[in-house]
């Protein structure tokens, strides 16, 4: 019998062959992301307790660092080659500075046990306890393990590289593309307080504001204290006055998430006025816009000068990427000599 295999018969047959592998490689790199354990586990002594539970790394995938956390699970495994730890810990590293707890945790791991990463207790000890503070459970176990090494406030060095908005996004502006990094004490200060990071990470990009700097101001106007509320009756995490509030929409000053909001409203438009200038920025959010101006400069307020060098220590920038076109610009901005500190 004469067989005759035509391209038109062996066509679909190799498309269903081809189908078919790739679904099965597709599962299993599916299985592989979120089997967490496995990730850490490959190289690690049975002893160890390493990574995530699969219950908080499915919940994860939930939240806006998931694609992160995803990322880092996934190995690169080229033509054979080993696993490469030292990218899983660059992908582990982006989401934990977003506040993932999963994330903070794996990476603790891999700094207790140098996969990828020099070993440092001390790393992985402020990792753990920053998800720890999150409620996750293997993180304050892994705690509980080296009570002999407590931490410090050290963190990765990728923590202290700035989130600003890129200069070149369409309609932003910026005096300057050189951005410094945060000191490592602020750095410190911001990653403390994990679940308001984990929200102005979230939000502060919407208004196009750099977390850091959002962050400052969080910082210096109410300590993170969400029930704040000042002689002035300016409340909440970012202080603002029923003015402000009802300007920028706040039906709940003590609401974090809606105060947050506010207040990041108002830092967009002042950066948008003052051309990105966050001496000015700073002091009109302290002392008021009009007043900023009547003085040509910051005003010669003690407590607004405080105020402005407080947040230019931990902002560490004189100046932060502005909207085109969202306001009249300041006419303050045209005068050769303005107070300056």
């Amino acid at each position: 019998m004469k067989l005759d295999f035509s391209l038109s018969h062996i066509n679909p047959l190799l498309l269903l062959a081809g189908l078919t592998v790739y679904t099965s490689v597709m599962a299993n790199d599916v299985e592989k992301v979120i089997d967490t354990q496995q990730i850490v586990e490959n190289s690690a002594p049975p002893s160890t307790n390493p990574a995530v539970d699969n219950q908080n790394a499915k919940a994860s995938f939930k939240n806006p660092n998931s694609p992160l956390v995803e990322m880092a699970f996934k190995f690169k495994n080229t033509e054979g080659s080993p696993h490469n730890y030292a990218e899983v810990a660059a992908g582990y590293c982006k989401a934990a500075k977003s506040g993932d707890a999963d994330a903070q945790y794996a990476l603790a791991w891999m700094y207790l046990n140098g996969r990828g990463v020099s070993v440092n207790k001390s790393i992985a000890a402020q990792l753990y306890t920053m998800a720890a503070e999150q409620g996750h459970i293997r993180a304050e176990e892994a705690l509980s393990e080296i009570t002999d090494t407590l931490p410090r406030s050290d963190l990765p060095t990728c923590f202290f590289l700035p989130d600003s908005p890129a200069a070149s996004a369409p309609g932003l502006g910026t005096a300057t593309t050189e951005r410094k990094d945060i000191s490592p004490e602020t750095a410190a200060l911001f990653y403390s307080q994990a679940h308001i990071l984990k929200l102005v990470t979230k939000l502060a990009p919407r208004y196009n504001i750099d977390t850091n700097l959002a962050m400052a101001f969080i910082a210096v106007e109410s300590g993170f204290n969400i029930q704040a509320t000042s002689a002035k009756n300016a409340q909440g995490l970012m202080q603002l006055i029923p003015e402000t509030a009802q300007r920028f929409g706040v039906k709940n000053a003590y609401k974090a998430e809606d105060n947050i909001k506010g207040g990041l409203a108002y830092l967009q438009w002042l950066l948008a006025y003052f051309k990105g200038d966050v001496q000015l920025v700073a002091a009109a959010y302290n002392a008021g816009e009009a007043t900023v101006e009547k003085y040509k400069g910051v005003p010669p307020y003690a407590e607004t000068q405080m105020y402005v060098k407080k947040i230019a220590k931990l902002y560490n920038n004189r100046t932060h990427p502005y909207l085109n076109n969202l306001v009249k610009t300041s006419p303050l901005l045209n005068l050769p000599n303005k107070r300056t500190m």
